[in-house]
Formats: structure tokens, sequence, C-alpha cells
């Protein structure tokens, strides 16, 4: 499978199906992934089972066939979610934990005097949490249609 195929509102499409874990049909599929038209749908399932990742069953109605992996993105139970989220997890622990032991130092400990150097650390981390999370979540709502144009 070509992963660049399967983008913008295709990846919504497929996404939608992957979370109703039932067959969908071509209106379903219009509403639930907020498209204009039930043709407009109906051209990524098209694009969808030509890839082999659906298909059709008897009744007319889109099953999943296989679960992609999609760059960038982790599957986590139905929910397709950017890599970088989970990075940005891991800063916002180390930040929550720099914090904490800046406060355990000030109130605790009396210890007035905090080294500029892990304030610098603690300035960094913050940094690096932002961007993280900025970046996960501009890649997480790529997968809402109302946020990427119609290919």
């Amino acid at each position: 499978m070509d992963s660049d195929e399967l983008e913008g509102y295709t990846l919504s499409v497929y996404a939608y199906i992957v979370r109703a874990d039932r067959p969908v049909g071509t209106r379903e599929v219009t509403r639930g992934a907020e498209l204009s038209s039930t043709s407009v749908a109906y051209h990524h399932l098209q694009k969808l089972e030509t890839l082999g990742l659906i298909e059709k069953n008897s009744y007319g109605n889109y099953v999943l066939k296989a679960k992609a992996s999609v760059e960038g993105h982790v599957w986590v139970g139905k929910n397709l979610v950017p890599r970088l989220m989970f990075y940005s997890f891991f800063f916002i622990g180390a930040f929550a934990a720099e914090i904490s032991l800046i406060l355990l130092s000030l109130f605790i400990l009396d210890n007035s005097i905090i080294d500029v150097r892990f304030i610098v650390l603690v300035g960094i981390t913050f940094v690096a949490m932002m961007l993280f999370s900025m970046e996960g979540l501009k890649l997480y709502r790529k997968l809402n249609p109302k946020n990427v144009n119609e290919k």
C-alpha cells in the first residue's frame, strides 16, 4: 500500500470505519466523516477498497478488511493517535516532576536557592513539551475532516 494514498479525507473515512467496527453504508460514512456528499464518500470508499483496506459485503455496506499502519501514528484500540502525542506525554511527566522538585526544594526543604542550571533544564523541558504537544495535536486534527482539504 502506498502510504501517500492514505491521507486527508481518505484517512478520515478509514479512521471512521475502524472506529465504527461494523458494516457501514455510504450515507453513514458521509455523515460520520462529515463529507459534503455521498459521491465524495463513495470516491474515498472506492480508494480504500482499491488499497485492500475495506471490502463491500453482500448488503452493499463496507467492512474493515485490514488495519493499516499509518506513518507517524499508532493505533490505540480503535483510535489513531499521532506518535508525537506519546512523546509529549513523556515531557509533560518530566516537566511535572521537575516542578515538583522545585516546590519540594522551596517549601519542604526550605532551600530558597535553586541552581540556575536546573531552571534552564525546566525551561528546555517546557519548550520540548509544548513543541511535541502542538505538533501532535496538529497531526491529530488532520484526522478531523473539517481541518483537511478534500482530495
